[in-house]
């Protein structure tokens, strides 16, 4: 099973939880739990952070249901509940297709 199913398994089941920063940027960006759902459950892995300061962690690029696209970064689906990290909606500027950083 890949990271992206594994990760998607543990929000099917609820195994997930929000950091204080996640739960603050949905908060201030007006992004739902719903939302988030969904765009893990449609998202691709655009980038691996297996040295991350705090544990292995992974960008997840996704759509909501209303098209909304979200980029959220959480650990890796090893630990036994998902943290989401952060939450946002990728800018345009910095983000080729809202996939590839752009330099």
């Amino acid at each position: 099973m890949t990271v992206i199913e594994q990760i998607r398994t543990k929000f099917v089941r609820d195994e997930f939880e929000f950091s204080r920063h996640a739960a603050d940027c949905t908060i201030l960006r007006h992004i739902s739990v719903q939302e988030v759902r969904e765009a893990v459950q449609n998202g691709e892995v655009i980038e691996d952070y297996p040295d991350d300061k705090y544990g292995p962690s992974c960008l997840i690029f996704g759509f909501t249901q209303a098209n909304r696209v979200l980029h959220i970064h959480c650990s890796h689906p090893t630990r036994a509940i998902v943290k989401v990290i952060t939450v946002y909606e990728p800018n345009p500027d910095e983000w080729g297709e809202f996939r590839i950083r752009k330099e």
